[in-house]
């Protein structure tokens, strides 16, 4: 079956067919590292590895390109506001991103060019503008002349007569108040750089139209963001690229938000929940579990309720795993093929819940093959497990939750000695028949969060769901 994908520009799902044959090319647009990442940033990275990895799975070789902002506005109050140097935000706050997209399991991008490090190609960019008569320099500002550009507002769907573009301080000289500032004049204190029209800064949108023409050409396959950036920032991407002479992207592919209480969650109105706390409090697995499963156009309402019942789907696919893997003294290797269900669902439009459906459909056959003591089939279910879970960065296994497990390793040590203790005191009761202490003490152990199995080996135990 053929990937189909929902284009935003088209406004329905079509089927994906690559300008190059067996290569897929992606721009992301990355973070704006003016704070800290909350989940609702790392939601859309976490839906393009994902994309990207179902890609790679299904034999094509991947360029994807994420770009960080790295000077803008709400940069430059910062550094006023806190006495400290634009550019030291800016690269404290991209590390905190990236160790966001890695404590998560995204796969680094091919490339991550920042937005200062091309000025040149924005320059030449904004050059061949004016020269086509598709931008003008006033006050040291240069403006996109959103007119002279028939297209505009196609991907949006709005009415130019009806527009009201955002406009920053300073944006002085506009022939018309729809046109956007691809440069803006420098002010005193400023971060700036030269240029044939003055000394000033990029404009954001600017960045991203160079960024994608210089790594990935003329034209390529796939544009992603957030829906929030449907207008201003990709239809006026679209306007500078096309005007220039580019074709730009083939798809337009946009996630929806991560929302607290119906509003999306956001820094300015304060009901964001920050990356860095929340690994504090809960296994990053389980936190991509919880943001990577929901349909990417779909919004996710934030709630711990949410996050707990993400836990305990999760543990039931992980205890599995780790059953089987007992069982069959070794771990077993992925299928080299995913079910064809989960295939076909992955297929039409990054279907990941009717792919999950599959992955706990799969876990409810092996499970029911151990209780039958039938080992090959639970090992053959568990190797089309890995092979799911894998799409979704989410295999246990996998090396790169590895250290999940050595996470508070002394602590764990602690609590296995002592709860080896109590489960010696039942093992005791159980030896004499005293079944009613043998369930007392279980039930009480279950109390403090302590799953308790009967294994052949002995009794287990394991951290149950909050």
């Amino acid at each position: 079956m053929t990937i189909r994908l929902y284009d935003t520009g088209a406004r329905k799902i079509r089927d994906f067919t690559p300008l190059t044959p067996g290569c897929v090319s992606i721009y992301l647009c990355g973070a704006t590292v003016q704070a800290a990442p909350h989940i609702g940033h790392i939601r859309s990275g976490l839906n393009f590895d994902i994309m990207r990895r179902w890609f790679e799975y299904c034999g094509y070789d991947v360029t994807f390109l994420r770009n960080v902002t790295d000077i803008d506005d709400k940069i430059i109050a910062k550094s006023a506001a806190q006495g400290r140097p634009w550019w030291a935000i800016g690269y404290e706050n991209e590390r905190a991103f990236n160790t966001g997209y890695d404590v998560l399991g995204c796969l680094p991008p091919t490339y991550e060019p920042r937005a200062t490090g091309h000025i040149t190609e924005m320059i030449e960019m904004m050059r061949g503008l004016i020269e086509r008569g598709h931008a003008y320099e006033a006050d040291g500002n240069v403006y996109f002349d959103v007119r002279s550009f028939p297209g505009y507002l196609a991907l949006s769907n709005q009415d130019l007569d009806d527009l009201r573009q955002p406009s920053g301080e300073g944006e002085t000289g506009k022939r018309d108040q729809r046109d956007f500032a691809m440069w803006k004049a420098a002010k005193p204190g400023e971060p700036s750089w030269e240029t044939p029209w003055g000394r000033g800064r990029p404009g954001w949108h600017l960045e991203c139209s160079a960024m994608a023409h210089k790594y990935l050409g003329t034209v390529f396959d796939i544009h992603g963001g957030g829906i929030d950036l449907i207008f201003p920032h990709h239809e006026n991407e679209i306007a500078q690229a096309k005007a220039y002479g580019d074709e730009f992207a083939r798809y337009w592919v946009h996630n929806a938000w991560v929302t607290m209480s119906g509003e999306k969650m956001s820094k300015s109105l304060g009901n964001s929940v920050l990356v860095s706390e929340m690994v504090k409090h809960w296994r990053p697995i389980v936190l991509r579990y919880y943001l990577g499963t929901p349909h990417y156009r779909s919004m996710i309402e934030y709630t711990e309720e949410a996050l707990r019942e993400a836990e305990s789907a999760f543990a039931r696919i992980e205890g599995f795993v780790q059953r089987v893997t007992e069982k069959a003294g070794k771990a077993v290797a992925a299928a080299h093929e995913v079910p064809p269900a989960f295939a076909e669902a992955m297929d039409d439009d990054l279907g990941v819940p009717q792919a999950l459906a599959i992955v706990h459909t799969t876990v409810r056959q092996g499970n029911s093959a151990l209780a039958a003591d039938d080992k090959e089939a639970a090992v053959a279910r568990l190797a089309e497990v890995r092979a799911m879970l894998g799409v979704l960065g989410l295999d246990p296994l996998d090396p790169h939750w590895a250290g999940e497990a050595d996470r508070g390793e002394d602590l764990h040590g602690v609590v296995d000695t002592l709860v080896r203790l109590v489960l010696e005191q039942r093992e005791a009761a159980r030896g004499r028949k005293d079944w009613a202490s043998a369930d007392a003490i279980r039930d009480q152990l279950q109390q403090t969060g302590l799953v308790i199995e009967d294994s052949p080996t002995g009794p287990r135990w394991t951290l149950g769901p909050r």
